[in-house]
């Protein structure tokens, strides 16, 4: 399975290597107030993914079918971690089973 992810900036890498996701986590630790590159996401080749808009606020929705989009607030890093993971690897069933809640 392959996966992309977006930096903050728009800078993108594909068919990174799960070792990027700890360093996306960190770009959003590292400047909390900056609003014009807001969050940084995992996509997978399927089209879901994960966006993380840091302070444990995530996102999740197939960014091509434009469907309803659902989120999560309040996540522990470890968290966060994990659910970009579960994107990267492909494991969309895993996702699935969480406690999202509609909407942005």
């Amino acid at each position: 399975m392959s996966f992309f992810v977006y930096h903050r900036g728009v800078v993108c890498e594909t068919d990174s290597l799960a070792s990027v996701l700890s360093r996306l986590a960190d770009e959003m630790e590292e400047c909390p107030g900056d609003e014009e590159h807001a969050s940084v996401s995992v996509i997978h080749e399927s089209e879901w993914g994960l966006g993380y808009y840091g302070g444990g606020y995530v996102t999740y929705e197939h960014v091509e079918d434009h469907g309803q989009p659902r989120h999560m607030t309040g996540l522990p890093r470890k968290k966060v971690l994990e659910l970009m993971q579960s994107v990267a690897e492909g494991d969309l069933a895993r996702l699935e089973d969480k406690p999202w809640s509609p909407g942005y």
